[in-house]
């Protein structure tokens, strides 16, 4: 099997399947997924939440972004660094203060100040095109959260839409899963990670 064929056929199939999802369903299913993650012990413990901001043809991040603002835990954001493959995340206090950056994703300002070398108490939501059932993901191929991902000890989280979610993916020697799914029809813990539910 060539992966690379594999891969661009699956990050295909799915963006089409979000491109042409009804406005009205994309809302229900995102509601459902905002719901069942406000449900967790692992979010209402999290002190600190690092959050994609959703585009378009994903589920909806902006909802969880402001309750987990409003519940005056810290939230902080990616932004991409520059001429590399690598991405930082800064601390925000609104949606307001960002503005589209690398792809034309809503970034935050490279404030110095903002900017999170630690990642203790926290929970890392995380994008992806489509997730397998052992919670390895195929993302856009850009390989930002990879490296991120590699390097992070704490309790991630991957949301998506169920069908989205197929047995198996082909995948990589160094992808690192996530540790639970959330879909609109299930909270799942990974075959790989079900007994982990602590915060790092």
């Amino acid at each position: 099997m060539d992966l690379r064929v594999y891969k661009r056929e699956l990050r295909q199939k799915s963006k089409s399947f979000r491109q042409h999802m009804p406005a009205q369903e994309k809302r229900v299913w995102d509601t459902e997924i905002f719901r069942r993650m406000i449900s967790l012990s692992q979010y209402r413990r999290a002190k600190l939440l690092l959050c994609y901001v959703s585009t378009a043809i994903e589920v909806d991040t902006r909802h969880l972004i402001e309750h987990a603002l409003g519940q005056g835990k810290q939230v902080a954001v990616p932004r991409c660094v520059e001429g590399t493959r690598h991405m930082e995340f800064y601390q925000i206090a609104s949606l307001d203060e960002l503005s589209p950056g690398t792809f034309g994703v809503l970034e935050p300002p490279a404030n110095p100040e903002r900017k999170l070398n630690h990642f203790d108490h926290s929970i890392c939501i995380v994008p992806a095109l489509v997730y397998d059932l052992q919670g390895h993901r195929l993302g856009y191929g850009s390989g930002y959260y990879d490296r991120f991902l590699s390097g992070y000890q704490g309790f991630k989280i991957g949301i998506t839409y169920t069908d989205c979610v197929q047995c198996h993916l082909h995948r990589g020697r160094f992808d690192v899963p996530v540790d639970l799914l959330i879909t609109p029809a299930y909270i799942r813990f990974t075959n790989r990670h079900r007994s982990r539910t602590g915060l790092s």
